[in-house]
């Protein structure tokens, strides 16, 4: 349930892009994110350092895609969020006497320091490369506009030019449009299951090194057990 309330944004954004195109959607996500950390509080009284990151990154880079009617802004917000928890996971490294991944996980699991250290370096890992993944994926919608500007000499609105252009500037106004979606596409889908699968092998891991939780039962020795029957 956590996982998805934490996509919670990204899900909004998809339904909005599939009706109304990117720029409603961004505008859908920074409300969607301002909803999360006003939920979250009222649940918890307290906010959610992972929240409060994502909903900076998407006012600055969500506000920026409106105000300049540019898609790159919003583009690069996955990597930015990913990199930004990734910097977060690696100072906990170095600042205080645990790791974040310690911290959000060891009230309820026990395990040895040293398996602390690597899971929380694992997500260090995965955010970096969840970052680059979103930049591999949003390049192909780069370099599909820059194809489309240099064709038509200005710049042309992708959501538009289906319908207004054609001949050569029309297929290339097809590829970015399509380059666009397929972001928009990996953004939900692909995101949300690389997250799952790394969870996942997370929990195995986890398992192998968990100890064994003490039960009520083991607080009583047997022989203490037969001497109350005798009595």
């Amino acid at each position: 349930m956590k996982l998805l309330f934490d996509f919670f944004p990204i899900l909004l954004f998809f339904l909005a892009y599939k009706l109304y195109g990117i720029y409603v959607a961004t505008g859908v996500a920074m409300g969607a994110s301002l909803l999360q950390v006003g939920v979250y509080w009222h649940r918890h009284r307290r906010f959610e350092k992972m929240h409060l990151i994502t909903l900076a990154v998407i006012m600055v880079l969500g506000g920026a895609t409106l105000l300049f009617e540019n898609k790159t802004f919003i583009m690069w917000k996955p990597t930015a969020v990913n990199w930004a928890f990734g910097l977060a996971f690696l100072a906990s490294h170095f600042v205080g006497e645990r790791t974040l991944v310690e911290r959000m996980m060891g009230h309820a699991i026990d395990v040895p320091p040293h398996v602390w250290k690597r899971l929380n370096f694992s997500w260090v890992v995965f955010f970096v490369l969840m970052g680059l993944a979103n930049l591999y994926v949003a390049g192909f919608y780069f370099e599909a506009e820059r194809a489309l500007f240099a064709a038509a000499g200005t710049a042309l609105d992708v959501d538009t030019c289906l319908n207004t252009q054609q001949g050569e500037l029309l297929r290339l106004c097809q590829r970015a449009h399509a380059a666009e979606e397929n972001w928009v596409n990996f953004k939900l889908f692909g995101m949300l299951g690389l997250t799952i699968v790394f969870i996942l092998g997370q929990a195995v891991y986890l398992a192998r090194h968990a100890k064994p939780v003490e039960s009520d039962a083991r607080e009583t020795p047997a022989t203490e057990l037969e001497a109350e029957k005798e009595h």
